[in-house]
């Protein structure tokens, strides 16, 4: 998983920026941005071989893997989603890449995984790849795509999947005895794994919630309940932010993270529509006050990795939904601005000095701009 924190540090804005280009006055419209990002990814990370699948890096070199690994092989599959959703004929131009996308999705499905439950693995399966390890917040992001899928086509097969993707998710508890903070859905299956983070729980709990509010079945609203409790109880800072994770010795990384931000303010909108209590939505509007502080007025955000800050302003966009206050999008828009002025190269792709493009980045990008274009009725469908 490229820019993942735990695995690899991102390098952001303290570097010198990337590729300079154009003007505030000229800057296209979300729309066309998106449009421009995606035209740009697919000309340089589309491997070309009829399996759908993208490259992680560019320019590529030797040695490098053929396919790209599944976190960011997962968020094209949703920058492809988010431009399908974009009102009009130009969101209806991408329902055919959509679909393919999704059935590229699949060649990362193992139907064994060490629980032996089924779930998306690291790398591609056979024929293509020999799979690798199984990270539980990977599988939730895929299952939250699905669970928007869903929303939008109204279909039965992403809730399938969805519904599929939950059943790992909910044999990630850990059992672990004399763990402090015991319980938590674990980050992956490695044998050497100890840490529970933010990230693969809060997820769960929005995916919980999700399934609850489409099935109304109850056990997905209780473990949604049990990961969001446990989250809240073992990484949640007295200010309403979250820590990323405790590890096996008890110790607390506590790095502010701003999808560790958002995706919990998704989760106590979802909450609160699904049990009316007016406590959850207060949270939320808590929880985003507190980031929009620490994160967007202190300048922070540009600094985080663009994957983690297209989730986290689509979660705050599930909360302007409910509160019809639009200063998100306008710090959605002031990122994107931002990303596009500064960090574009010549190829069109997002880039930070010192390294390769990487699809992750590009893709994030797509998925702020279409939104963007989104009508706010829509919004509710996020995450």
């Amino acid at each position: 998983m490229a820019a993942h924190p735990t695995r690899r540090a991102f390098v952001g804005g303290a570097l010198a920026l990337a590729g300079a280009r154009g003007t505030a006055a000229t800057d296209p419209a979300p729309g066309a941005r998106a449009l421009a990002w995606h035209s740009a990814l697919e000309k340089a990370f589309a491997v070309g071989d009829g399996t759908g699948l993208y490259r992680e890096y560019h320019p590529p070199r030797a040695g490098d893997e053929r396919y790209s690994t599944e976190w960011p092989f997962s968020q094209a599959h949703v920058a492809l989603l988010d431009l399908a959703m974009m009102p009009g004929a130009a969101g209806r131009r991408f329902a055919p890449a959509l679909d393919r996308v999704r059935a590229a999705q699949q060649r990362y499905w193992s139907t064994s995984s060490t629980t032996g439950i089924a779930g998306h693995l690291a790398k591609v399966v056979a024929p293509l790849g020999h799979g690798d390890d199984l990270y539980y917040d990977d599988n939730e992001w895929v299952g939250l795509a699905e669970v928007q899928h869903h929303l939008f086509r109204r279909d039965a097969e992403s809730l399938r999947r969805a519904r599929a993707i939950f059943a790992l998710v909910r044999s990630g508890w850990s059992e672990e005895k004399g763990l402090p903070s015991p319980g938590g859905v674990v980050w992956t299956q490695k044998s050497d794994n100890g840490d529970r983070n933010t990230v693969s729980n809060m997820p769960a709990a929005e995916l919980g919630v999700r399934l609850y509010l489409i099935t109304r079945e109850r056990a997905y609203l209780d473990d949604a309940l049990r990961y969001y409790r446990w989250t809240n109880a073992t990484l949640q800072r007295r200010d309403g932010l979250y820590a990323d994770h405790i590890k096996r010795d008890g110790t607390i990384e506590p790095r502010v993270w701003s999808y560790n931000q958002g995706v919990p303010v998704g989760v106590n909108v979802l909450l609160w529509r699904a049990t009316g209590e007016a406590r959850y939505l207060a949270e939320a509007r808590r929880i985003a006050a507190a980031s929009r502080e620490q994160i967007v007025a202190a300048g922070q955000v540009d600094d985080q990795p663009p994957p983690f800050n297209a989730i986290y302003f689509k979660n705050l966009l599930l909360l302007a939904d409910a509160t019809r206050d639009r200063r998100d999008r306008d710090a959605m828009r002031g990122y994107a601005d931002r990303i596009w002025r500064r960090r574009r190269n010549a190829d069109g792709l997002v880039q930070f000095a010192g390294r390769r493009a990487e699809l992750i980045d590009t893709a994030a990008l797509v998925q702020v701009e279409a939104v963007s274009a989104w009508r706010p009725t829509d919004w509710a469908m996020l995450y």
